[in-house]
């Protein structure tokens, strides 16, 4: 199971390198407007914060609806060839490209987190961010053409459903018996504070995923050093992921207080030296607190707070990166095609508001025990 679910995370991460890295860059070159592209990179992460309140009223996350969700996946990804010069046929295709990615990849975090546990899912799941990494450092060289980057998209969709189409074939009755059969009584409202600030970390990412290879070439950054800033991050995510073990031990609230205050500096670096190389390279270096470390801290914590596990699993993604991604996508599109030099003065508001929520969060835990 081990080796299945590193391809899987291969493949899937590598879906996001094209998705983000490439995908606005292309849409740019072709004629989109910054709020278009906005609007577009938006839709995916709307319809992935809306999928998981279907599940509250007792629909169960089990292998059809997981299988159902790799066949949507695979054909909003083939239909994104013909859509490509149609606004609303793109935005269709990726509003079905994000229903697919919101119900597939819960279900595997759970698959990972019981079948490795959190100590070394990191070093399971540092395959994605390989993934990542090859797939932007392969199609920089071959990004001849908008088509060039959806084959690679298409590509990498197919060897995704198929992975988790494996995978799921295998997994254990154990998983599939998680969760108690109805969502009712799951309440993300008592603990608003807490995913007050996932939500705002993940909108401060919206400035970051959607504009950063736009911000930065438009200052006079090369495409190529663009992407070796990309995949320099990714490099640190990897080292970051392989030892995060022992931290994962220790107080994961601290752990996501720490990793919101780091990323406020990050998005601050970029807003005040966006042309520095070496200040750009100390930015993305903190890709490992403010992605990696803190993506499997949250998880970890949310997997050990809640019984529903992929219910909260759910909604980490539809909430985080679901809604927050919208939010994220539609104000930093806005926020650039206005205030560009501004966009990540911004981020890093939002940032450090995640992380005084969180900071409350943890006092309001502690006051309570």
């Amino acid at each position: 199971m081990p080796v299945l679910l590193a391809l899987f995370y291969f493949f899937y991460f590598a879906i996001i390198a094209v998705h983000i890295i490439f995908l606005p860059k292309v849409l740019s070159g072709i004629g989109y407007t910054p709020s278009e592209i906005g609007i577009i990179f938006a839709a995916a992460p709307l319809v992935r914060f809306m999928v998981p309140f279907a599940f509250i009223k007792g629909v169960q996350l089990n292998r059809n609806v997981f299988n159902t969700a790799l066949v949507l996946l695979a054909l909003s990804a083939l239909a994104f060839y013909p859509a490509l010069e149609s606004f609303y046929a793109l935005l269709c295709a990726n509003i079905g490209l994000g229903i697919g990615l919101s119900l597939i990849l819960p279900f595997i975090e759970v698959i990972a987190l019981e079948q490795v546990g959190k100590e070394r899912y990191g070093k399971v799941r540092l395959y994605g961010s390989v993934g990542f990494i090859m797939v932007s450092l392969v199609l920089v060289e071959f990004l001849n053409t908008p088509q060039t980057a959806i084959l690679y998209l298409i590509a990498m969709v197919m060897a995704t459903a198929l992975f988790g189409y494996i995978i799921a074939a295998h997994q254990t009755a154990t998983v599939n018996n998680n969760d108690t059969p109805s969502g009712s009584s799951f309440n993300i409202l008592r603990r608003w504070r807490l995913w007050s600030g996932l939500l705002l970390m993940q909108i401060s990412f919206g400035a970051f995923y959607n504009f950063f290879t736009i911000y930065e070439t438009a200052q006079g950054i090369s495409l190529d050093m663009t992407v070796y800033l990309w995949s320099f991050g990714v490099i640190v995510e990897i080292i970051m992921l392989y030892f995060q073990g022992p931290l994962l031990r220790k107080n994961l609230l601290g752990i996501l207080q720490f990793t919101t205050l780091f990323t406020t500096i990050r998005w601050l670096l970029l807003f005040l030296y966006p042309t520095n190389l070496a200040l750009l390279f100390v930015s993305q270096s903190i890709h490992a607190l403010s992605f990696a470390l803190f993506h499997s801290a949250a998880i970890s914590y949310l997997f050990t707070l809640y019984t529903q596990k992929k219910l909260a699993q759910q909604f980490f993604f539809g909430i985080s990166y679901g809604l927050g991604g919208f939010i994220g996508a539609i104000g930093a599109g806005y926020i650039y095609e206005l205030w560009p030099s501004e966009l990540f003065a911004v981020a890093a508001g939002v940032a450090l508001c995640s992380f005084a929520l969180l900071r409350s969060s943890a006092n309001k835990e502690t006051s309570s025990q």
